[in-house]
């Protein structure tokens, strides 16, 4: 019996079940090119792409963790500016030579509670858990009391950069440089007054008349002794030689001393044997600035020659507080280009990612219209061919036997 018309029907069956199945597939899923065989340049677009498309998704992930790291960095920034502007104003208030003993001490103790809330900015941590300014110590509080009760950094320097955009990285680290890096006085100099003196005369800062003069006087180590005699005369020593003396000049600016490339101006009247010590600058945390600020109001009282010496220490101190000012902002400015540059990075993945997926589908998505109307077709197709072979079949010799 010749069996070749059940042969060729079973064939057929089979592939129009496979291409149904197919067609169900391309349509449930939506890529018409799953396998390289079925078309390779079009497979190997949409490899490559839906990698590209992996990468793009993966750098927004860190970039969304990134921005809220140093979205903290800056929330912290900006609490420590404003409490710099306040300490500030609590200075000037009490060199404006009207604040009382009482109001002094009141003073103090604001500046004692902004310590104590700088201290809590200082260990602030992430939305992780991490501590913002650790650096690669986020683990540990950065600012802590030592033995002495000093408020020290246990922090680091460490970086750490994470990939937010093919080819750019961004730093997702912050460390505790910014409160304990600024310099002290004005940044060049620091000027104390001799606790024996008897006059109300200041020393104070004016700038800067010769640069190179002072950048040499900063990096050294030999602080500058100014001593007053009588009629208004000086003597500067520097490593317990002379190096200027005279009589201070006077002018309707005032009376002013240049020493080591800088211009001061005296105030008050210092008294014959009053000294002042002139020192280079060097770093200064601001915790210690806050301290020092304290102490001064604190200890403040009535005599001329004491309030002259609570004042140049203000002074000085009102000085230090503008570099901690500029360290914040410039570190504010430096965090917010981070942060506006992932801002950019993330519009351009989603831009690239958008384009990919374009060429991706175009390459190996499904024509869904016509996946649906092949898919109609082959089932009808397929039901036509079974009804026709059952009426060929009922034809058979065999139905007469």
């Amino acid at each position: 019996m010749d069996l070749s018309l059940f042969t060729s029907f079973t064939a057929s069956l089979t592939a129009q079940e496979a291409q149904i199945a197919q067609l169900q597939q391309q349509i449930s899923s939506g890529v018409a090119v799953q396998t390289p065989d079925q078309n390779p340049a079009a497979y190997e677009t949409g490899v490559l792409g839906n990698d590209q498309i992996s990468q793009l998704n993966g750098d927004n992930t860190t970039q969304a963790a990134v921005q809220a790291q140093l979205g903290s960095v800056s929330d912290a920034y900006s609490s420590m500016s404003t409490l710099f502007d306040n300490v500030q104003t609590i200075v000037e208030q009490a060199l404006n030579g009207t604040t009382s003993a009482a109001n002094m001490n009141a003073l103090a103790q604001q500046v004692k509670s902004a310590s104590q809330q700088l201290l809590g900015i200082g260990n602030k941590t992430a939305p992780n858990g991490t501590y913002l300014f650790g650096g690669s110590r986020g683990s540990l509080a950065p600012f802590q009391a030592n033995a002495n009760g000093d408020i020290v950094y246990f922090g680091d320097g460490g970086s750490s950069q994470a990939s937010i955009a093919p080819g750019q990285t961004a730093s997702t680290l912050a460390n505790g440089d910014v409160l304990v890096s600024s310099l002290a006085g004005d940044g060049i100099s620091n000027v104390t007054a001799n606790s024996a003196n008897t006059g109300s005369g200041q020393i104070l800062q004016q700038g800067v008349v010769n640069a190179s003069a002072a950048n040499v006087f900063q990096q050294g180590s030999a602080a500058i002794t100014v001593t007053f005699g009588g009629g208004n005369t000086y003597t500067a020593t520097q490593n317990g030689s002379a190096i200027a003396s005279g009589t201070l000049s006077t002018s309707s600016s005032g009376t002013t001393l240049q020493l080591a490339g800088l211009d001061y101006q005296i105030t008050g009247s210092p008294a014959n044997g009053d000294s002042f010590t002139i020192a280079p600058a060097r770093p200064q945390s601001a915790f210690t600035l806050l301290q020092n600020i304290y102490n001064a109001l604190a200890s403040t009282s009535g005599t001329p020659a004491q309030v002259a010496q609570t004042n140049q220490a203000l002074n000085q101190s009102l000085a230090g507080l503008a570099q901690y000012q500029q360290a914040v902002l410039t570190a504010q400015a430096q965090n917010g280009v981070t942060l506006q540059a992932i801002t950019t990075a993330a519009a351009s993945n989603t831009g690239q990612a958008t384009k990919t997926q374009i060429n991706v589908d175009n390459a190996t998505a499904v024509n869904m219209p016509a996946a649906i109307s092949s898919l109609t077709q082959t089932m009808t197709a397929l039901q036509a061919a079974m009804k026709t072979f059952g009426t060929v079949q009922s034809l058979s010799l065999f139905k007469y036997l």
